[in-house]
């Protein structure tokens, strides 16, 4: 049985898992640079370490429901690599991101559900008095939202470069 650390959140009143490894880092909620013209649950961008990195409102794209701000709302930069892209910086506000599960990731089952819409939703797995979901970062976001937040010819958000 290999274990795999995961960070535990909420959208809406469901819990959800995101696997530690595409972690960048977990920070508190932060203000953002509006960014128009994108789909409203593009939070902005938000400056890192010298770098522009795109965020978006995991609440605010699965429900429609912009995530409460509250202590435990985090703002969680991500690995992001589709199709085996290079890696590039992506930001989840995250509720209740305060909580982290070590388990089996062959614990996860598939949930039997289809949804083109949410291609990020995976497997689930029972857990204390419900579900928790899989979540998967390189499934976030449709080609046309991954163009517009990275356009090719540009600098990758973890380049540090300006064009």
């Amino acid at each position: 049985m290999t274990q795999k650390l995961f960070l535990l959140f909420h959208i809406g009143r469901d819990r959800y898992a995101l696997p530690a490894s595409d972690v960048e880092v977990v920070l508190p909620l932060a203000q953002f640079k509006q960014v128009p013209g994108t789909p409203p649950w593009v939070a902005g961008l938000f400056s890192y370490g010298g770098r522009h990195v795109p965020v978006i409102d995991i609440s605010r794209l699965s429900l429609d429901m912009p995530a409460d701000v509250r202590l435990s709302t985090r703002l969680v930069l991500v690995r992001y690599a589709p199709a085996g892209a290079e890696p590039r910086l992506l930001g989840l506000v995250l509720e209740k991101a305060t909580d982290t599960l070590y388990c089996d990731p062959q614990d996860f089952l598939a949930s039997g559900l289809h949804n083109e819409q949410a291609r990020y939703l995976g497997p689930v797995m029972r857990h204390r008095d419900g579900l928790l979901q899989w979540i998967t970062v390189d499934a976030l976001l449709d080609a046309d939202t991954r163009a517009l937040l990275f356009p090719p010819g540009h600098a990758l958000a973890g380049a540090g470069e300006a064009r």
